[in-house]
């Protein structure tokens, strides 16, 4: 990861360890769990016949990616900021695509929209894309 604001690094692994460990959790209550107690006719139109498949997506895909960038953070490879971008679309994509197979909404769903977007906005600014050039007068 490029050199950024300690504040960013430390977000990224606040909003990724968070990520990872609600992932984590949805994926239990949801294998193991037998669904959280969710309504069995929020999947009745998708492809799904049980919570099962969801949970293990859920876990291996959305918290796979969380950890993929957390480990290359720890290890500081130069990925790591573009795999916490990837990890934040892949939440936010996550959330869009279970918003459209149930068709419900709950305030859970804005805040891990919102973690993968602070995700993604903080990837970015790890990259570098600092605001304060756009701040300063441009030569003439």
């Amino acid at each position: 990861m490029t050199r950024a604001p300690r504040w960013v690094a430390i977000g990224l692994r606040v909003v990724a360890g968070f990520s990872l460990i609600s992932a984590l959790i949805g994926m239990a209550g949801l294998t193991i769990g037998g669904g959280m107690g969710l309504p069995r006719e929020w999947i009745d139109n998708s492809v799904f016949d049980s919570y099962a498949w969801p949970g293990v997506i859920l876990g291996v895909v959305v918290g796979g990616a969380q950890a993929l960038a957390l480990v290359a953070q720890h290890r500081r490879y130069a990925l790591a900021a573009g795999l916490h971008a990837a990890a934040g679309l892949v939440m936010m994509i996550w959330i869009i695509v279970e918003i459209a197979i149930m068709l419900v909404w709950s305030p859970l769903h804005g805040v891990y929209f919102v973690a993968g977007l602070a995700q993604v906005v903080l990837a970015v600014l790890a990259l570098g894309a600092w605001p304060h050039p756009f701040l300063t007068r441009a030569p003439r």
